[in-house]
């Protein structure tokens, strides 16, 4: 399977500082986007720290079929789902181990979302923790693969919203599920089957909070050839549409 990929960020235009991070790591065909919390630059470095980790697990574990896995296996999962769960959960233990070792970093979180493509060629795997999405688009159609761990997320599960209604909603940005908040924590995977020409979209909610979902994938659509422009793109318009938070994206497409 040939992938093209690009990915961008951005502080935006009402934070001082950064604190997502992404991930291409086209040698193990894993993509990340992880979007940082705690303040005082802490977000940042917890941000990194998941990067990193996937980025050197996975590295490790390809360089090595015998590598040593900090984690059991999950009998119930295949050789790639297990390997994509592990590397999220090391993530976790890491940035949480990192957070009580030292006091200015107590509370620092990230979300993660994580895209990784087996190598026997079946299809596509996405993780994630937190609100930082996964889009597909697929003839010309954009469907969201992930769903928000927040707040809001759950209200909307147990109650009819209205537009306006979640528009007003005072917790928008309070999530429910992070990397760093315990020592273990629950891992989202799921496989999705792929065709050439599909694009996937990962993004922080610096994005997918100020773009709504129609227009993310008209702009993707705007660039069939093009996905760092695409990215650019996305990012200029989360900007525009008032740039609130760090504005983070990945594109992956599936070339054949």
């Amino acid at each position: 399977m040939r992938l093209s990929h690009s990915g961008t960020t951005d502080v935006g235009r009402k934070r001082t500082h950064n604190e997502d991070a992404y991930l291409l790591l086209p040698e193990e065909a894993l993509f990340c986007v992880a979007d940082g919390m705690g303040g005082h630059a802490s977000g940042e470095v917890a941000a990194r720290i998941a990067v990193e980790e996937m980025a050197e697990f996975f590295r490790t574990t390809g360089r090595d079929d015998d590598a040593t896995w900090p984690f059991k296996e999950d009998p119930a999962r295949g050789y790639d789902e297990n390997r994509l769960l592990t590397g999220v959960k090391l993530a976790n233990l890491r940035i949480f181990e990192r957070a009580a070792s030292d006091q200015r970093l107590r509370g620092m979180g990230t979300t993660i979302v994580a895209l990784s493509f087996p190598r026997n060629g079946d299809g596509a795997l996405v993780g994630h923790v937190g609100d930082s999405r996964a889009y597909l688009l697929r003839g010309g159609a954009l469907r969201q693969l992930t769903e928000d761990h927040s707040l809001l997320n759950d209200y909307k599960k147990s109650r009819a919203l209205t537009p306006e209604e979640i528009q007003a909603f005072p917790h928008k940005n309070v999530i429910v599920r992070a990397l760093g908040m315990r020592d273990v924590v629950e891992v989202d995977v799921q496989r999705v089957a792929v065709e050439p020409g599909d694009v996937l979209v990962l993004c922080s909610d610096g994005l997918s909070g100020m773009v709504p979902d129609e227009r993310i994938g008209e702009i993707v659509r705007g660039h069939p050839k093009d996905l760092r422009g695409a990215a650019h793109a996305l990012v200029d318009a989360a900007n525009e549409g008032g740039g609130q938070d760090n504005v983070t994206c990945v594109l992956v497409q599936v070339v054949a």
